[in-house]
């Protein structure tokens, strides 16, 4: 999963968001960096050409995400970990970073209030999250796909967990419920470009959570062309191009 997450999917959905992400953390002059969810290194390596005076570390829950991270972004500390349990003492971090991670936290309060412990005091928390599926073409049309394909069980990952966490308002609510004070939140809208529409499905049926419920299926084969298709029918063969939306969040200690 791993593999095919990194190939098909992060040059066209994370890498845009990524970049941007970076720049606003170097404009911070970070000096000790700790980033949640890292995946296999994307903004990993957008931080360290960004803020290339800082000292980065890089955790994941996932092993295997870790495992394929420490080669795309090795001057990183790379480390399996969880967020709502962080081995990292108080106060060692002025800056933590998480990419499109945060909807992935059973219990956010709990996850924001271990970044505010690691956290110095005045340090920064920057993240994003992904805004409503609608705003979203490539998965809203991947979704459409699946539940063409899969009509008396669809898969509702994107929905229920990319997508789920798409209210700012109850963001900062979690925020400040974990002792943290937004300073900054913005809609922010960028481009994504996929050579073809059957490698972007590639990337979402074999790169995320929902490979495992196709896999139940039993045909892989006929939901992977019906959700080509479907996605080619909304978003045309390719090469394709849509927006994106996310919401920026930056919070302090």
């Amino acid at each position: 999963m791993p593999a095919a997450y990194e190939r098909y999917l992060v040059p066209v959905v994370f890498r845009p968001f990524a970049e941007d992400l970076a720049t606003r953390a170097a404009a911070l002059h970070p000096g000790r960096v700790l980033e949640l969810a890292a995946g296999t290194g994307v903004l990993t390596s957008a931080l360290l050409t960004a803020a290339s005076a800082a000292e980065v570390t890089a955790t994941d829950l996932n092993g295997s995400m870790v495992a394929l991270g420490v080669t795309r972004a090795p001057d990183a500390v790379w480390q399996q970990a969880d967020a709502q349990r962080l081995p990292f003492p108080d106060g060692g971090y002025d800056l933590v970073v998480c990419q499109f991670g945060v909807m992935f936290f059973p219990d956010r309060v709990e996850a924001f209030t271990e970044v505010r412990r690691v956290l110095a005091p005045g340090g920064r928390f920057l993240f994003n999250t992904w805004g409503p599926l609608r705003t979203h073409p490539f998965q809203a049309a991947l979704q459409a796909g699946l539940e063409r394909a899969l009509p008396d069980d669809p898969p509702r990952f994107f929905p229920t967990v990319p997508h789920g966490y798409a209210d700012p308002a109850a963001v900062a609510a979690d925020l400040a419920a974990a002792g943290l004070t937004v300073e900054d939140e913005r809609e922010l809208t960028l481009r994504g470009r996929a050579a073809s529409i059957a490698e972007l499905a590639t990337g979402y049926l074999a790169g995320t959570p929902v490979r495992a419920a196709v896999e139940r299926h039993g045909d892989e084969q006929a939901v992977r062309a019906v959700v080509v298709e479907e996605m080619t029918a909304r978003l045309g063969p390719g090469p394709v191009s849509a927006p994106m939306t996310a919401y920026v969040f930056r919070a302090v200690a």
